[in-house]
């Protein structure tokens, strides 16, 4: 029996699980689809049940495999889909939208994300999503890869406070929304949605968080994961077609990082002493 996952609620009342699934780079190619969509049914059995994607991601391929896997089950997952920063106009947000439904199977985003920031007025944006919330197309919507200040004029366009998410690269070795980013969006009611919570695999080597591994009888994952869990109001988005993975995963919920711990991982992996703009990968 494992521990429950921790859960984090939006501003808009939704309540969902702090570790969810990541779907970048899926549905590249038909020979791994299998192990994608086995993969993404096995999350949502653990638990696991926020999945996000996204029209960029395999140029609406992990759409597809994220509908497959969906197929029988939509209803048991929150859902979360990402609009292109050229596809940000008002009319293409909204045909934008309607594709990745159409990807997807399914009638509704519970989430809808500006991908990142890019030539289309904020505002404009923010009334297409506000759009096709009344079309009970979307259920809410967010953005991803905002630094403060774009949130703060993000909050200054009508109807930008409704933002419930911002989807960052957060992880052991990128903690630089500490300084700033992640205090602002939890005094104002936004999720942080961490990224590459393990820096795609590239920490799992350090020394620090291989011997607090063993001392957990866990993964170098795990930990790293368990790190981000301790953090009010962020889910992280881990992505994996391993079985295995998956279920490592899941069971980095049983790791208790004490504050001793902490602070072990703050001398390896030191917090941020001054702004530092947005990473991104």
């Amino acid at each position: 029996m494992h521990d429950n996952l921790p859960t984090v609620t939006l501003a808009n009342g939704s309540s969902v699980p702090a570790l969810g699934l990541g779907t970048w780079k899926m549905g590249e190619q038909k020979s791994r689809e299998r192990a994608e969509i086995d993969s993404l049914r096995l999350g949502i059995d653990l638990g696991m049940t926020l999945v996000d994607t996204a029209e960029m991601y395999g140029d609406g391929g992990a759409e597809i495999v994220v509908g497959k896997a969906l197929e029988d089950r939509r209803d048991d997952v929150f859902l979360v889909s990402k609009v292109y920063p050229w596809n940000a106009s008002f009319e293409k947000t909204v045909a934008a939208c309607e594709a990745s439904l159409k990807r997807l199977g399914t009638d509704r985003l519970d989430l809808y994300l500006l991908h990142w920031r890019g030539d289309h007025p904020l505002d404009e944006t923010v009334r297409a999503f506000e759009h096709l919330k009344r079309q009970g197309k979307i259920e809410a919507w967010g953005v991803s890869n905002f630094d403060t200040d774009d949130m703060e004029e993000l909050f200054a366009v009508p109807d930008g406070e409704k933002c419930v998410a911002n989807q960052v690269l957060y992880n052991l070795a990128r903690r630089g929304i500490e300084y700033d980013l992640l205090p602002w969006c939890q005094q104002h009611g936004v999720a942080i949605m961490a990224y590459s919570p393990i820096e795609q695999g590239r920490i799992l080597a350090n020394p620090v968080l291989v011997d607090m591994a063993k001392a957990y009888q866990a993964t170098p994952a795990q930990i790293a994961l368990a790190f981000l869990m301790e953090r009010e109001g962020v889910i992280s988005i881990p992505k994996s077609a391993s079985l295995k993975r998956i279920q490592e995963n899941r069971e980095a919920v049983d790791v208790d990082l004490t504050d001793e711990d902490l602070a072990v991982l703050d001398e390896a992996f030191p917090p941020p002493a001054r702004k530092v703009p947005l990473e991104m990968i």
